[in-house]
């Protein structure tokens, strides 16, 4: 389908490759974040893994290196959500299906998009799903 079929009719192609570079330019700064959190582990299945800050043995140092730790865990928890939301809104450009309620078909308003370009959903449905 691509770009040109998008049935979204709020975005013009213009607007569409505006997003798609936006959000390719985005992908690629939180891989680069990912690999600064990350050191290699072949344990691991995709041999990485968050590195435990080493700054000595006194406990003020371990109390440190354990809070620096939980705070990049969580970073890259949430660094690895935002790529899967971008990941996924490419698909729907790539597929056509980009600004389209993934619940109720209906189009994503262009704000919505505008605002939040990894919407995978129309506002109404969002809040349905959040009141349940």
């Amino acid at each position: 389908m691509g770009e040109n079929n998008l049935k979204n009719s709020a975005f013009n192609a213009t607007a569409l490759r505006k997003i798609k570079t936006d959000l390719l330019i985005k992908k690629d700064q939180i891989m680069k974040d990912l690999t600064d959190l990350a050191r290699k582990d072949s344990h691991e299945t995709d041999n990485r893994t968050t590195a435990f800050p080493e700054y000595g043995d006194k406990p003020d140092e371990n109390a440190q290196e354990i809070s620096e730790y939980s705070a990049n865990i969580v970073t890259e928890k949430v660094l690895e959500d935002s790529l899967e939301d971008i990941e996924s809104a490419l698909k729907r450009i790539e597929k056509g299906t980009y600004g389209i309620c993934k619940y109720c078909q209906k189009p994503i308003s262009a704000k919505r998009l505008q605002a939040r370009p990894t919407a995978s959903s129309c506002v109404a449905c969002k809040t349905e799903l959040q009141a349940e």
